[in-house]
């Protein structure tokens, strides 16, 4: 079956549709990784995307019932040079095209991708129509010009869980699979669910901490009630700007309790305690981008998915910038100087990605242990 994408600057391509059928708009944006293509699709971060792959050949080790980041794919369509049609994997339980279709995902094969990411490092990233159903050039142009804007939207609302719930599961290793954890844990923790991925809140589990995962839109005073002994903002979709009811929440609970963001859950900190964001030109996705953290040599290279930043010039004098993108100097993490709070830009759990940044767990699990030992009941002033 014949498919078009059509941007809203007037651009075309044609290929093959894969998965379901149908028409979709979203932001047209684009990922160098090499694998993780599962863990990509499922990653709630991509609501409202249409997301291509420069990677050229995916769906080669085929989808499975573990690798995921969410409960289904969260993303508006999928667009690869070439899409394979037989998996080789052990742990394959389909392939990638019943995968779409099953979950109502539009793909699209068959394109020059290398020209597509050329074409959105030139003019930027921008709304698109994917369609199988309409192949007219400008018909589609016209759709593309007409979708909305991912700036101003509140896609958290979106993707967040209705209700809290217990989070038991550790990371996985080849031998055992995920690991079950039982008996009491040392640490209490509340996520907030932006949009979170599933690996973050195996690798808080592995590390010593019962968590209790609840819905973006819970109140401060009702966190504090959990008496935990921190909390953590996840990642999650598009602008944090319109987020207003998350950032109230966090300078409630700023100063009461230790806190540690990742992705949107970095930039939301950041305008809670005063600073601006700002959208990207084209974004940060893929698992290679190096990070300078402090002013020394070392760098991480990390997996990252986001296309807002945090301005520096914005920050209080109060908060310190302690992780830079050596690609184009953007913030990539942050730290207030008298209050527990931390966050950053990247992933530290990985999936798909390196593990370069995995310590940030044990900052976060040693800033906890810190409040403990000052004896300091959770949800009490510093």
């Amino acid at each position: 079956m014949k498919a078009a994408l059509a941007l809203a600057d007037g651009r075309v391509f044609y290929g093959q549709a894969f998965g379901a059928s149908g028409e979709i708009s979203g932001e047209v944006v684009f990922n160098t990784s090499m694998s993780g293509y599962q863990e990509i699709l499922t990653d709630p971060s991509y609501r409202g995307e249409i997301v291509t792959m420069t990677y050229p050949l995916i769906g080669n080790c085929g989808m499975n019932r573990e690798d995921v980041e969410s409960s289904r794919p969260h993303l508006a369509g999928f667009i690869v040079k070439e899409a394979c049609d037989i998996p080789s994997n052990w742990r394959s339980e389909m392939s990638l095209h019943d995968y779409l279709k099953e979950n109502n995902i539009i793909g699209l094969a068959g394109i020059d991708t290398r020209a597509l990411v050329r074409h959105i490092r030139d003019k930027g990233a921008q709304t698109g129509i994917l369609s199988t159903l309409d192949t007219d050039a400008d018909s589609l142009v016209a759709k593309a010009k007409a979708a909305p804007s991912i700036v101003g939207q509140d896609l958290v609302r979106e993707v967040t869980c209705k209700e809290r719930y217990d989070w038991n599961e550790g990371t996985w290793d080849l031998e055992n699979g995920y690991e079950q954890v039982q008996g009491p844990a040392r640490f209490k923790v509340v996520a907030f669910d932006f949009g979170l991925k599933r690996n973050i809140l195996r690798n808080l589990v592995s590390k010593g901490c019962a968590v209790t995962v609840v819905p973006a839109t819970t109140p401060a005073e009702e966190v504090l009630a959990m008496r935990p002994d921190g909390v953590f903002l996840s990642n999650g979709p598009g602008d944090p700007e319109p987020i207003t009811y998350a950032q109230e929440c966090i300078r409630k609970l700023l100063g009461k309790v230790p806190v540690f963001g990742i992705c949107l859950g970095h930039q939301l900190l950041a305008i809670a305690l005063g600073g601006k964001t700002y959208k990207l030109k084209f974004g940060h996705r893929g698992g290679n981008q190096p990070v300078r953290r402090g002013e020394g040599h070392n760098v991480e290279i990390t997996s990252q998915n986001h296309g807002f930043a945090v301005d520096a010039s914005s920050l209080q004098d109060n908060v310190i910038v302690t992780h830079i993108n050596l690609n184009d100097n953007t913030v990539e993490g942050l730290h207030h100087t008298t209050l527990p709070a931390f966050s950053v830009q990247y992933h530290p759990e990985a999936s798909p990605g390196p593990h370069d940044a995995n310590y940030l767990f044990g900052e976060f699990i040693r800033m906890m242990d810190d409040w403990k030992s000052k004896d300091q009941p959770p949800g009490t002033e510093s």
